[in-house]
Parts: structure tokens; sequence; C-alpha cells
């Protein structure tokens, strides 16, 4: 009789092991390269900071590295909440998404993958290095974002240069002086980070009381040029990388600690026309030869990938990286509009203190459908109606 039992629990694991296997088995970087070739088209959507002229020598090198012939059809990001909402709301109708591959941040991607948008891939099969793959193999880390205050460095005094994010919170500073953006999740991720959310939230109370200027990414900084503000309390290294190139006099102020690092994800959505593309674009964006050309021509690269500046730079600061357990926190579908005071002609608003409410309700998110926030997440919103989104 026992034997007879472990007969049958011999036959039970190896039919489980059968079924599971197509599950299990991992593609070949041939075999993947061999599908891509049959498709031959990629819809690639990524930041307008990339460029065109960058896109193309990212296909060109993507070509060359694997000796394909694919067409890179490029859509330079504008409104990447605004898209990813796209992308959400085709899904609800049975539409299929206009784009293979998308490289938005890992905010946005949280969007997708809380409501299972993702073609997932074993990535790390093809050698991906684990530490940059998220959402549960739905996408890789392929460029990091410096965030850090930013100012004018011909119009603010050396000695007046902050040190620290609490500098920020001097009474010198009131009445104007800061620039908050729109990408307020950057907030959030000091949330997620080293700071917890009670520290965290204490800030932005205390920030909100310097009465800033609000604006978009690229109000705040025109503003920061023209000397409308003196410090921008963060602005994403993209505008930095601007300003290196066109001789502006905007510079981040180092030393400051701990460093936001927001991270640009590549991840193919649910329905992709061309999914094997879509992958192999991924995992060549993690090679050394892709992260050189996105850093010539969009400024940044990962964190991860040995080489690349913003490697070296990770060995020297303390990093905060959004996480998936940490998703929620900074989830950019979780929206609530602000009160906002009548703007002044200059575009200065202001924003109360309960703008910055922790959320545990119901709220709208970036779709039409209201739906359950994350329980405990923090979601703030800084932009005023009437204004343009922006990529963040």
């Amino acid at each position: 009789m026992k034997t007879r039992r472990l007969f049958l629990i011999g036959v039970l694991f190896i039919s489980i092991v059968l079924g599971w296997a197509p599950w299990l088995k991992a593609v070949t970087l041939n075999e993947l390269v061999a599908a891509a070739r049959k498709e031959g088209t990629i819809e690639f959507y990524g930041p307008s900071t990339l460029t065109p002229q960058g896109a193309q020598a990212l296909a060109e090198a993507f070509n060359r590295k694997y000796g394909l012939n694919i067409k890179l059809n490029y859509s330079p990001a504008g409104d990447m909440p605004g898209d990813v909402a796209k992308i959400v709301a085709r899904s609800a109708t049975g539409v299929a998404p206009e784009w293979d591959l998308m490289v938005v941040t890992d905010a946005h991607h949280a969007t997708l993958w809380v409501r299972k948008l993702h073609e997932t891939f074993d990535y790390k099969a093809l050698g991906v290095d684990p530490r940059v793959i998220h959402y549960d193999n739905g996408t890789t880390s392929v460029a990091h974002q410096i965030v850090l205050p930013a100012y004018n460095k011909k119009n603010l005094p050396a000695k007046d240069v902050p040190k620290s994010w609490e500098d920020l919170l001097d009474p010198k500073w009131k009445g104007g002086k800061l620039g908050i953006t729109n990408a307020a999740h950057h907030f959030s991720r000091l949330a997620a980070g080293p700071w917890g959310e009670k520290k965290a939230t204490e800030y932005v109370r205390a920030l909100v009381k310097q009465e800033a200027s609000l604006g978009l990414l690229g109000q705040t900084y025109t503003r920061l040029q023209v000397g409308e503000i003196l410090v921008a309390v963060t602005l994403t290294d993209s505008f930095v990388h601007r300003a290196k190139k066109t001789g502006a006099p905007i510079v981040h102020a180092e030393g400051i600690e701990p460093v936001i690092a927001p991270a640009y994800h590549a991840g193919v959505p649910k329905g992709a026309p061309h999914p094997n593309v879509g992958h192999l674009f991924a995992v060549f964006l993690n090679s050394l030869e892709a992260q050189e050309v996105w850093e010539k021509f969009g400024g940044q690269s990962s964190a991860f990938v040995p080489g690349t500046t913003v490697y070296k730079y990770a060995q020297k600061h303390q990093m905060v990286y959004m996480t998936q357990d940490r998703a929620p926190l900074s989830n950019c579908a979780v929206e609530e509009p602000p009160s906002w005071s009548r703007p002044h002609s200059t575009g200065r608003a202001r924003l109360r203190t309960s703008d910055y409410r922790r959320y545990d309700s119901w709220h709208e998110p970036i779709g039409r459908s209201r739906e359950r926030a994350s329980r405990g997440s923090l979601a703030y919103r800084l932009r005023p109606e009437g204004l343009p989104p922006e990529e963040t």
C-alpha cells in the first residue's frame, strides 16, 4: 500500500512538472532574435529628452548588435500620465496599445502594473541584472534621473546655496523665492525611502508654508533662468543636462543627501503588436552600448550598469530608488486636484497644507473611472487646473 502511494505521488509530481514546463521554459536569445526579426518593427515610446536623433542612434546600435533590420518608430513623450491612461482606457475596451515598448518613469509603470497591463518576460534568463527587473517581470529600469534642488549660479551667491533638504525650510526662502514643480511624486519617494512617511509629511507641510512658486518642470526651469525664483526645490537632471548643452547657468546643489533617483522603466504593454522586438529592446537598453547612446542624447544612465556615469555617482551617494513593494507610495495614478488660489500674473500660486494630505479613501485616478486607492498611500498633485501636463 505504501509503495503504491509513493508511486502515485511520484506520478503526480511528474505530471505537475511537465504541466508547468512550458511556463518555466526560458526563451533563448537566439529564439527571441528570430521572433523579433519576423516582426520587423517596433513602436517605441520614450522621453522627449531622448530626441529623434537619439532614438535612431539606439535603433542603429540595436540592429548592429543583433544583426537585425528593425524599423523603429519613435513617439516622444509629452504627457506620460495621459498616455499611460490611454493604455488603461484602450485595454478596458479591448483595443490594442499603440506602442510595443514604453519607457516612462517607474511611478507611471506602477499604474500599469497594478492593473496587470504588462507583457511579462523572463529577463533574468537573458542575463539582465535582477536588480533592474521590476513589477513581476513586467519592466526593466534603464536609466536613473538625479533629482536635487537646483539654482542659477549667476543669481545665487555660493554662501546661500542649500546644503541639505532642511535648509530649504529657512525663513529666508519664504515668499515665492522657491519653486516647486508638478513632479510632486519626488516628495513621496522620500517617504518611501529613508525618511519614512511621518518625516516626509512633516517636511512637505513645512515646505508649503514657504509660499513657493508652483508650476510645471519647464516653467520652473525658465523661472530659474530669468531670476523669478532663486531655488527649484526639485529639478531633474534632464534640465541640468539641457543647461549644460546650451550654456545656461542652472546647476544642482551638490552634497545634499539623500539623492532622489526616479528611474525610467522599459515595459511592453499587454497586447502590444510586436512584443518580441519590445522585449529584446528592453534587454538591449541595459547593455553598455545602449547606455552610452542614452547618456549622450538624454543625459542619463543606469545606476546598475557598471561603467556608466550614474553608476559611478551612485557609489558615492545615498540614493533613493523606488522598489516594487514601495510603488503605491508614489503611484501617479492616485491623484486628487488641489485647492488652488488664483495665480498671480507671474504664474505664482499658493497651495494650502491640505493639498498634501495623506489619502486613505476614494480618489480620482488618471482614468475616468473611480477605484480604491492603495491604503496608506501618499498622493500629491501640484498641477493647477488649466495648465497642460508635462512628462515628469
